[in-house]
């Protein structure tokens, strides 16, 4: 682990450096506290930081203060180097920030013994926000496919939706439904049928844009958010997404098996006129659900629009396949 010695005293520098290379810590260098703290600012930081408390610039105490207010960055544990040794002096540099404290002149093994205790906090630390956001991708994303689950997915449109209405900009809507997927599962078996929705993921994240958003919406539904994008953009993009997963069949462990998607599409721009609509995006989907049902009923494998029957000259469709 990398480690940050301040220290202003060339001799006591060069001797602290010795132990923690003779240990294995990778050792970064200050002499005094502006160069810690400049080193500390950097991105990939030392964890470990061994500081003076009385230095030319900035004290070991003031360091510690600038790190705890610092937000959005890994946590570092400070061990403060002191010659004061009354109780009140290492109470002042406990609540400056600092984890630990030793008083010179130290013993090597003792101060050996606190970097390890120190390595093992940052490490559980570590352990417990990867733990953290594991738990939290769960409860949004959707274990299947890996795609924001629906209340995910819901939560990106009312944001869109709302900063698309700050900056005057649409929002497209993209419902689609994969086509006669019961029969998928049952000629196939349900093995089959996670693997075509697991595809069928893969290719519609790979066929938008990488700031659109694509979710499951729920069983063989997937819902795309597509920002800045009027209804004819829109429809370009759900073209794209048909045209992706109907373009080779799915690797499935019943053999390759075809798929195809329909879409509905509409554009915030020809729904809504307040903030109140943005936050609750209820006629949008309902209108998007709306198109895709009509895609269904005029042989599936296609897209079509939410409003204006003209929208749909702007994609060419294939053939309806009944």
């Amino acid at each position: 682990m990398k480690v940050l010695i301040a220290e202003d005293d060339p001799v006591s520098r060069r001797v602290v450096e010795a132990f923690f290379q003779k240990w294995g810590y990778e050792v970064v260098l200050a002499q005094d506290g502006d160069e810690a703290w400049r080193i500390l600012e950097r991105e990939e930081a030392p964890r470990l930081a061994v500081l003076d408390w009385m230095m030319p610039g900035l004290a070991g105490t003031d360091i510690c203060k600038r790190v705890r207010a610092r937000e959005g960055r890994p946590y570092a544990y400070i061990l403060l180097l002191t010659a004061k040794a009354q109780r009140k002096d290492l109470l002042e540099g406990m609540d400056a920030g600092a984890d630990d404290y030793l008083v010179k002149p130290f013993d090597a093994n003792e101060l050996r013994a606190r970097l390890h205790v120190g390595q093992r906090i940052i490490e559980l630390q570590d352990e417990l926000i990867a733990a953290r956001e594991a738990l939290r991708f769960r409860a949004s994303h959707d274990f299947l496919t890996g795609l924001p689950n629906r209340g995910e997915i819901l939560d990106v449109l009312r944001r869109e939706l709302l900063r698309g209405l700050r900056g005057g900009t649409p929002v497209g809507i993209i419902l689609g439904d994969l086509d006669h997927f019961k029969e998928i599962n049952d000629t196939y078996g349900h093995l089959a049928g996670d693997e075509v929705l697991r595809a069928t993921a893969r290719r519609m994240v790979n066929a938008v844009r990488a700031y659109d958003t694509v979710g499951r919406y729920g069983g063989e539904e997937f819902l795309v958010v597509v920002p800045a994008s009027d209804a004819i953009g829109t429809l370009s993009q759900a073209e794209r997404i048909r045209s992706c997963i109907e373009s080779q069949p799915v690797e499935t462990p019943a053999g390759p098996v075809s798929a195809t998607i329909s879409l509905g599409v509409v554009a915030s721009s020809e729904l809504i006129s307040g903030p109140d609509a943005a936050s609750e995006p209820k006629a949008l989907l309902a209108a998007a659900d709306a198109a895709l049902y009509r895609a269904k009923e005029l042989g599936r494998n296609r897209v079509e629009p939410a409003i204006s029957a003209e929208l749909a000259a702007a994609v060419p469709h294939p053939k309806a396949q009944k």
